[in-house]
């Protein structure tokens, strides 16, 4: 096969920053996605719904002319949380989920959730209403170690607060682990999870073999190559419970290429063309539509969408450049260390 049509796809993880930054990278998004649930990660954070229809219209006025996007708003979820608000902005249409950091979990997450018990009453709000939760699913405590924090936080915040709250719908976002596989497949209800394209690809040996490559750092970082096989075999299956969220994070190259490296990897705009090599490669191009363009759309209670894109592969690698220039800065491509031949034409 070398050539495919699918429904447009979503992004159901997607950091699209503020201001020149915004501006820099949103047509990367906007180019092949119709939708994108968007990170509200700010300085200062996305916390009210005021502050999500303000962030709003400032994406909506950096979207290159012509360019059909719709980003799906979310909240960051505090020990302070209005939960009127959060049904309000639910109730508006304007706010899809609420992200809950762990406090120093990832960028800009200093402000996040230190005692679950002072969530409980938007988490339970949340529940009856039916919103979505989307967790960065990460322990922080400093005794346990970084490649073990997902597997910890999975045993010890996410299957407790299932069992209390099992009507609450939760995402967990940007799995690393066949820890989160094998969890996700257990559940009989309201668990899905996204996987990112960089997660599909790489294993911990690219940070670290060969020297550190600040530009493969990401939280949740990557793990072993066990970990990524699984993430595979999930994102090829068709299971409905899986699909894409890039967590595409753009940091400018002074902020990634320093003593103390900022975490995220830049995939909005070859994400597309990697996918299609790593179905392909296992044989699975029959199931890209559904992990990228299909099973979000369902667990997120959105129709998928009407029109179509093409891929195509082509005799010659597709290229793609190495770094884009926006007004903040350079900002580096990931690179998946192999041609790319499949191309969105």
């Amino acid at each position: 096969m070398t050539r495919i049509s699918i429904r447009r796809p979503d992004d159901w993880h997607l950091h699209l920053r503020d201001g020149d930054m915004l501006k820099g990278v949103i047509g990367d998004s906007s180019r092949h996605f119709a939708r994108a649930i968007i990170m509200p990660n700010l300085v200062p954070p996305v916390v009210t719904t005021k502050d999500a229809e303000a962030y709003r219209q400032r994406i909506m006025s950096a979207l290159p002319a012509g360019d059909r996007f719709e980003p799906l708003m979310t909240l960051y979820l505090t020990e302070h949380t209005d939960a009127d608000d959060v049904e309000a902005g639910k109730a508006s249409c304007l706010i899809h989920a609420v992200k809950l950091y762990p406090a120093g979990a990832t960028t800009n997450s200093h402000g996040g959730v230190r005692d679950m018990d002072k969530a409980m009453p938007v988490l339970e709000r949340m529940a009856k209403i039916g919103l979505p939760l989307c967790v960065h699913g990460e322990v922080t405590t400093p005794e346990v170690d970084i490649f073990d924090r997902e597997a910890v936080f999975i045993e010890t915040v996410l299957d407790p607060l299932r069992k209390r709250l099992p009507e609450l719908k939760i995402t967990m976002e940007h799995v690393t682990t066949s820890n989160g596989i094998d969890y996700i497949k257990s559940a009989a209800s309201n668990l899905a999870g996204s996987i990112t394209t960089h997660h599909l690809i790489i294993n911990r040996n690219a940070i670290l073999v060969g020297g550190i490559r600040p530009h493969y750092y990401c939280l949740p970082v990557a793990k072993r190559e066990s970990h990524r096989l699984a993430l595979r075999a999930a994102a090829t299956s068709g299971d409905s419970r899986f699909f894409l969220g890039t967590d595409s994070a753009p940091h400018v190259d002074p902020l990634k290429e320093c003593g103390c490296g900022c975490a995220g990897i830049y995939t909005s705009i070859n994400t597309m063309s990697c996918l299609a090599h790593v179905f392909e490669e296992d044989g699975a191009l029959d199931q890209l539509e559904a992990f990228a363009s299909l099973n979000g759309p369902a667990w997120y209670g959105l129709a998928p969408n009407e029109d179509r894109i093409t891929l195509e592969k082509q005799a010659e690698p597709v290229s793609f450049p190495a770094k884009i220039e926006t007004g903040a800065g350079p900002v580096t491509v990931f690179d998946p260390m192999f041609p790319i031949h499949w191309a969105v034409v």
